[in-house]
């Protein structure tokens, strides 16, 4: 892993949002695989191998008039992305109760004190969706649970949730370097009895939960709801995000295909984490 290759592209936008949130969803869709937001735009990334000049012709924001968006192209080793994102990276206060921090942070006065290295992963509490998703298990009950975070990026929600004293937990995310991300980052927090899979929703076969957290994009969730609803077990808890607002009603209309009522949801920047109980 150290010798891998990435190519850098950092982007300068105005305005930063909902620019930066287009920009990180259209390059996604072809093949970048990690984000870095900070105060004037996006530090994205994708390996060399996987990467082409002329790939970023097709993404559409940057040739829309309403936006303004340059950017510089440089190659970085995986080994140096922690000189990286030490850089951009500052801790997050979600409410009052709980911090998600680096290593080298100073050791915060709160009840939750997450500390994760998220190195090439998702879920750092940063971008709208990870906070919300945070915010939804602080103000609910875990004790005693069964939970599964799904598309687990970092592994930060599935910690949080042991802190908040659910009984048996596993996180899952299709993507290699996030799932060893999230094994060291359960293992630093104390929680290595986390069991952290690679792989998707085909996993869950046969595997039932209390709560199911997925924090991924609309087409996944929408692909998954009903092996989500499966998984659930009576009375169970899903918890939904990665997707805007405007996707609300038909990521709602697809729960309730499969008894699932929508309860509540939360929104930032038009972001949305929405809660469904069986």
């Amino acid at each position: 892993m150290a010798n891998i290759i990435y190519i850098e592209y950092a982007f300068t936008v105005f305005p930063v949002q909902p620019t930066s949130d287009i920009l990180i969803a259209e390059l996604g869709e072809i093949g970048f695989e990690s984000f870095v937001e900070n105060e004037n735009g996006v530090l994205a990334y994708i390996q060399k191998t996987d990467w082409q000049e002329a790939m970023v012709d097709a993404i559409s924001i940057l040739k829309n008039e309403n936006f303004k968006i340059e950017y510089k192209v440089k190659e970085i080793e995986q080994e140096n992305w922690n000189a990286t994102w030490e850089e951009n990276f500052k801790p997050i206060q979600v409410g009052g109760a709980c911090v998600v921090r680096a290593p080298f942070h100073d050791i915060p006065n709160v009840k939750y004190d997450i500390v994760i290295e998220p190195k090439m992963s998702f879920g750092t509490g940063h971008h709208e969706t990870t906070y919300m998703m945070l915010s939804h298990i602080l103000e609910n009950n875990f004790e005693g649970k069964s939970v599964l975070d799904m598309g687990s990026g970092t592994g930060v929600l599935a910690i949080l949730a042991a802190m908040k004293g659910a009984s048996y937990i596993e996180a899952i995310d299709i993507d290699n370097w996030c799932y060893l991300n999230a094994k060291e980052n359960v293992e630093r927090n104390g929680f290595s009895t986390i069991n952290v899979f690679e792989g998707d929703a085909a996993l869950l076969d046969n595997k039932k939960f209390d709560v199911i957290i997925a924090n991924i994009n609309r087409n996944i969730l929408l692909a998954d709801i009903p092996v989500y609803a499966k998984s659930l077990n009576a009375e169970g808890t899903l918890y939904l995000s990665g997707f805007y607002l405007e996707d609300l009603n038909s990521i709602t209309a697809k729960c309730e295909e499969y008894s699932l009522k929508f309860e509540k949801n939360l929104e930032k920047n038009n972001w949305v984490a929405a809660k469904y109980v069986i």
